[in-house]
């Protein structure tokens, strides 16, 4: 029998054993690295005392980490040797990803064919958590601004992509997914609980979302969740500025979305259609 060690949680169950099988907590050092980067990645750039400050992590012990991150790529400096942000290695990382994924390589051809009949900006988000996550992106054939970078994150109940996504879910789930208080991204942000979960049960019965200005002032979206799986995890939408969007151009973004989502899950034999 494996002589146990003497750490508990607060439940009073072991939280390892000299063997290796009992349950274990976190690494803490693995921990603040992966919040390292997960703080730089959200909210920029920073020198060791602000990071210290964000990350409430003692300057003396944060000092270690960011040279060992900085040694290994994960971060780099500016010129002046005393700003953090994300390295190359981050980077190589990510693009194995994007690479190794089996929905995005499938996804391509899907993204080329929304791109070409629409000539707007076309997104490919998951879900993640409360929160969508931009996997690719094709660029519009007209001038368009738009902050949605590969990798962006934005709250789901604010975004078309996420409320396709969250209007797939059983109801009691859907409540869960927007929270009580919403902080507003524009001034156009639907911030009102009972009014997401409105929006979102119209997804329902339509089939797919849209949003307006409330992620991206001047720019309406339309979204549809996609059947590449039993769970719809991820979701395509076209972004279009207002000023170029009328009825008839509204009509062909709608219906080439739901084609697509028809399609895939005729090819799927997945029964998300409604």
């Amino acid at each position: 029998m494996a002589q146990q060690t003497g750490l508990a949680t607060k439940g009073g169950s072991a939280l390892k054993d000299v063997s290796g099988t009992g349950p274990a907590g976190p690494v803490k050092s693995a921990a603040r690295a992966l919040d390292l980067l997960d703080e730089i990645a959200a909210n920029g750039p920073g020198t060791q005392l602000q990071l210290s400050t964000r990350l409430s992590i003692p300057k003396s012990s944060l000092h270690a980490l960011l040279r060992t991150m900085t040694d290994r790529g994960w971060l780099q400096t500016d010129p002046t040797g005393s700003v953090y942000q994300l390295g190359i290695h981050s980077l190589v990382v990510s693009s194995a990803y994007l690479d190794g994924d089996p929905v995005l390589a499938r996804a391509q051809s899907v993204l080329d064919e929304v791109a070409t009949a629409t000539e707007e900006t076309v997104h490919l988000g998951r879900l993640d958590g409360h929160d969508v996550i931009y996997t690719a992106k094709r660029e519009s054939m007209h001038p368009l601004r738009m902050h949605s970078a590969v990798g962006r994150r934005l709250p789901a109940y604010a975004t078309s992509l996420g409320r396709a996504l969250l209007a797939e879910l059983p109801e009691a789930m859907r409540v869960d997914m927007v929270p009580d208080h919403i902080t507003a991204i524009t001034p156009n942000t639907t911030t009102k609980k009972e009014a997401v979960l409105e929006i979102i049960d119209r997804a329902v019965v339509q089939g797919y979302a849209t949003e307006s200005e409330e992620s991206c002032m001047g720019v309406r979206c339309f979204g549809v969740a996609l059947p590449f799986s039993h769970a719809a995890v991820d979701a395509l939408s076209v972004a279009v500025p207002i000023s170029r969007l009328d009825n008839g151009r509204e009509d062909l973004i709608i219906e080439t979305l739901l084609s697509v989502k028809a399609r895939l899950a005729a090819v799927h034999g997945n029964s998300m259609v409604r």
